[in-house]
């Protein structure tokens, strides 16, 4: 997949990783995480993007935040206990069955799961875009840390509100109509 080009919204897979409420309280920016991934989540529901959610230790940090889950009710779980989500038996398969090259991936922690995942989809040929107002840390130090390594490591490093235009492509549709209510 060529970077220099558009992301196509047919070619796409949303990737939530462990946006899980019981983290909230350690991340000062949660919230506002959350509302960038929450208007990728439901602009990925109207352009029908598939999309996996992981759970990390899910058993200590328990389940997806609730509003995350209700806006994507047909993702994938995948819960994990490793870092990297690829590591975790199965998830490549989940990932490969929906045959698309570009991943869009959004989550805590950034300097942990998010960029473990990221560099093994790198690795493994994946086109990845991280929306780096939809990925955080506890340290905001380490989230910039992150997010220089995984662009050193060639993905593509944008925002939520990017991509979603991206996927759009053009305004005056019905779809435009229902992105510009997720985006105002």
């Amino acid at each position: 997949m060529n970077f220099r080009e558009n992301i196509n919204s047919e070619h796409s897979v949303l990737l939530v990783i462990d946006l899980q409420s019981k983290l909230a309280p350690a991340i000062s920016s949660f919230n506002t995480t959350l509302e960038c991934a929450l208007q990728l989540a439901n602009a990925s529901a109207i352009h029908q993007i598939p999309s996996i959610i992981t759970e990390h230790y899910k058993k200590g940090l328990g389940e997806s935040d609730e509003k995350i889950k209700q806006a994507l009710p047909n993702a994938q779980y995948i819960e994990k206990i490793n870092f990297s989500a690829c590591a975790e038996e199965g998830f490549l398969d989940t990932l490969s069955q929906f045959q698309r090259p570009h991943v869009v991936v959004i989550g805590t922690e950034a300097h942990v799961c998010v960029l473990q995942t990221c560099l093994d989809l790198l690795q493994q040929g994946y086109a990845v875009t991280v929306a780096t107002d939809a990925i955080a840390s506890r340290n905001t130090e380490h989230k910039a840390i992150a997010v220089e390594q995984l662009r050193q490591a060639g993905a593509v490093i944008s925002c939520a509100e990017t991509i979603i235009f991206q996927w759009t492509k053009k305004a005056g549709t019905s779809t435009f109509k229902q992105i510009l209510s997720i985006v105002k």
